[in-house]
């Protein structure tokens, strides 16, 4: 027993060695070298692919990657913000501006971003099906259509789920402001639901301890024995989901790290860097849960459906995310966390290239922008394009599971991993698409 026991901790050890040398110099995981210090142990027949998982998880939480999604609720309009249609009579009222990277040019309603370019990457040549706001929300939140049989995770449940810190005080996943129809953490269950606040700012509503940390606990005690009848009468899995709610709940408001929400604690030029609208407050507080360790922070900014009277929307709008966006990617670089922390602003489709008798812009799913950075994104360019209307793709064709793939490599997840479902289903992180590897390179 003692030498099964020696055996088992020598392969744990050498199997943790070899992970960490299967990391090459730019943080990246190379399977194959992970695969040879899978078979250098496993031959001992001592690990289970539990414990192999686990120690691949390990690994790329020792990286620290993040993921920050700035989510345009509604569908920008990709000709008002980082696609103008230059020189095109689909352009309207919107002028283009030079950016601090030559040949690049956004929509005048971003004059920050123009200036942080060399930290972004867009790619102009987006494009699906998708039109319905409720469908399209969940399926860039998920990868997938929503159907009756599978309630599939956001990607920020897959994220967490594969580089949260199960034991960390504070959610891995954060959800700033209201969204809809984004899902949660679906099959992989109520662990991985979002932490969701409406507004940043202080401690979020209902999470201040308003008695002593001993008498709290007793009542905690207390809700376990009330619930112990209703667990043995039928009601065991929905008694067992709330508890470990509860034990995470309490966990954290109980944590110093709930100080975090306290946006007060940042310095006066670092809250006025950002500005005092609502996402700007939530970019900053996006900043500072990815510092202490929170795995992905969702920040909703609405609302973007431009039907009708667009250009004075769309300059709204801008005017309300171009400071934070440009302040985020600033603040993430100065502190050297940009490299490990994957941003990505998008919604869930485009607008028409033609303007309607509204003044407005429809639902336009067949070419749309998304903007990234960070997380081993080269800054400064631009992936795809479209015709000079901006009607069709002409080069680059992105879809939705080619960009899910190109996250998953940003953050080294695997998105080959499967899930089951209720209904005992394999659900991979993403179905089909190859990862754009011109982001990286």
């Amino acid at each position: 027993m003692v030498h099964s026991l020696r055996t088992h901790n020598y392969a744990m050890t050498t199997l943790h060695h070899q992970a960490a040398i299967a990391i090459d110099r730019r943080g990246e995981v190379c399977r194959r070298d992970f695969l040879k210090a899978i078979s250098a142990v496993g031959t001992a027949g001592t690990l289970a692919w539990s414990d192999v998982m686990t120690l691949h998880a390990d690994e790329l939480r020792k990286q620290g990657k993040a993921c920050i999604l700035l989510w345009m609720q509604g569908g920008p309009s990709q000709f008002e913000t980082f696609s103008p249609a230059v020189g095109h009579e689909n352009s309207g009222e919107t002028k283009a501006i030079s950016t601090s990277v030559p040949g690049i040019k956004v929509a005048e309603n971003l004059p920050e971003l123009a200036k942080v370019m060399d930290h972004l990457c867009l790619i102009r040549s987006m494009t699906g099906k998708e039109g319905s706001h409720p469908r399209a929300t969940y399926l860039m939140h998920t990868g997938y259509l929503p159907t009756a049989s599978v309630k599939y995770p956001a990607f920020g449940a897959n994220v967490t789920h594969q580089l949260g810190d199960p034991a960390s005080d504070l959610p891995g996943f954060v959800r700033i402001g209201r969204a809809r129809d984004v899902g949660g953490g679906g099959l992989l269950g109520v662990d991985y639901d979002p932490f969701v606040i409406t507004e940043a700012g202080g401690v979020p509503d209902n999470a201040a301890v308003t008695v002593a940390s001993p008498r709290f606990r007793r009542r905690l005690r207390l809700l376990g024995n009330l619930e112990e009848h209703y667990a043995k009468e039928g009601g065991a899995q929905e008694v067992r989901d709330h508890q470990r709610l509860y034990e995470k709940t309490a966990r954290m408001v109980l944590s110093p790290k709930m100080e975090t929400f306290d946006l007060a604690r940042e310095s006066e030029k670092t809250r006025a860097a950002y500005g005092e609208s609502a996402f700007g407050k939530g970019c900053l507080l996006a900043r500072r849960l990815i510092e202490t360790g929170v795995t992905f922070v969702e920040v909703v900014d609405g609302n973007w459906d431009t039907h009708q009277d667009n250009f004075a929307g769309c300059r709204t709008r801008c005017q309300s995310i171009d400071q934070p966006f440009a302040a985020l990617l600033r603040d993430l670089a100065e502190r050297r966390m940009l490299d490990n922390t994957l941003v990505i602003w998008m919604g869930e489709f485009g607008r028409t290239p033609r303007i309607n008798p509204r003044a407005g812009r429809d639902h336009y799913p067949r070419a749309f922008s998304v903007a990234l950075a960070g997380g081993g994104v080269q800054g400064g360019r631009v992936i795809g394009q479209t015709d000079a209307g901006g009607a069709n793709v002409t080069d680059r064709p992105v879809t939705v599971a080619d960009l899910f793939r190109t996250f998953c490599h940003a953050l080294h997840i695997d998105a080959e991993r499967e899930n089951m479902s209720a209904i005992g289903r394999p659900i991979k992180v993403v179905d089909g698409g190859e990862p754009v590897m011109e982001v990286f390179s």
